[in-house]
């Protein structure tokens, strides 16, 4: 296939519009219910990811993925409206996807850019494990819809953060809900560059065309040893931490606690 044909998956996922152009360089942009709204999180997002995470991995026609959102946030609003009863419900509704989701993410074999367009308090992981995270001047991040939301962390969250922040401020991140701005996350080293909003796409644009330049295998074989740490902290820690964020979810259903709508 030629970078001029256009493959059936980039039409294939109602919460993302993906485009590539000659130089291979895939843009996807997540959305909301319709294209050019921001993004609320929601269960369609979930299962969205994690088939299209595979299907760019897989396409070999890819140099580089740029990530990004729409409008003036990344993602900043929830209405996931799965209700938990059974350990099937958590099962079929978050853990099936959830322990791929970030593995597939992973296993996108070139490199990989964010460009963080504004908020990123849902999911923020989904920007900040990539090979270069950029920031908008308005971007904050935070994981609000876990313990502020009364969820044990364990999505995946539980080890990005911790090993971008390191230990103890990781976990007091997660804790307390803590907010970081963008000149905040540029120092902990959580994103690369943080620009005004008018310039981040073209700024992303710039890295993708000097990646996209190089020998496929280099790009592919550097992406992939860039990322085998990460690999191996998320197969040994997600299924762990999703089967105790599914307990800690049944447990406040036992207790009387309406089912919650996680992340």
């Amino acid at each position: 296939m030629t970078t001029d044909e256009r493959p059936d998956y980039f039409d294939a996922f109602p919460t993302m519009a993906i485009s590539r152009d000659a130089d291979g360089i895939l843009v996807v942009r997540l959305h909301g219910a319709d294209a050019g709204t921001a993004v609320t999180y929601t269960a369609a997002h979930h299962h969205d990811w994690c088939r299209a995470f595979a299907a760019i991995g897989d396409d070999r026609d890819n140099r580089v993925v740029i990530i990004t959102g729409t409008g003036d946030s990344f993602m900043d609003r929830m209405a996931y409206d799965v209700h938990i009863r059974n350990p099937q419900d958590w099962d079929e509704s978050v853990y099936f996807d959830g322990k791929r989701m970030l593995r597939r993410l992973l296993d996108i074999e070139v490199p990989v850019i964010a460009a963080v367009n504004g908020p990123a308090t849902v999911h923020a992981e989904l920007a900040v494990m990539s090979d270069i995270t950029l920031a908008s001047s308005t971007a904050t991040f935070q994981d609000s819809p876990h313990v502020p939301y009364g969820t044990v962390p364990g999505d995946g969250v539980h080890i990005v953060w911790l090993e971008l922040l390191g230990i103890n401020r990781g976990r007091y991140f997660l804790l307390t809900g803590q907010t970081l701005d963008a000149q905040e996350a540029l120092r902990l080293g959580v994103v690369n560059e943080v620009l005004p909003p008018e310039q981040l796409l073209g700024r992303a644009m710039e890295h993708a065309r000097r990646l996209a330049a190089l020998d496929p295998v280099v790009a592919r074989y550097t992406r992939v040893v860039l990322t085998q740490r990460y690999k191996r902290l998320i197969d040994e820690g997600l299924g762990y931490g999703l089967a105790l964020e599914g307990l800690g979810a049944l447990n406040m259903l036992a207790r009387g606690v309406a089912a919650q709508r996680l992340r």
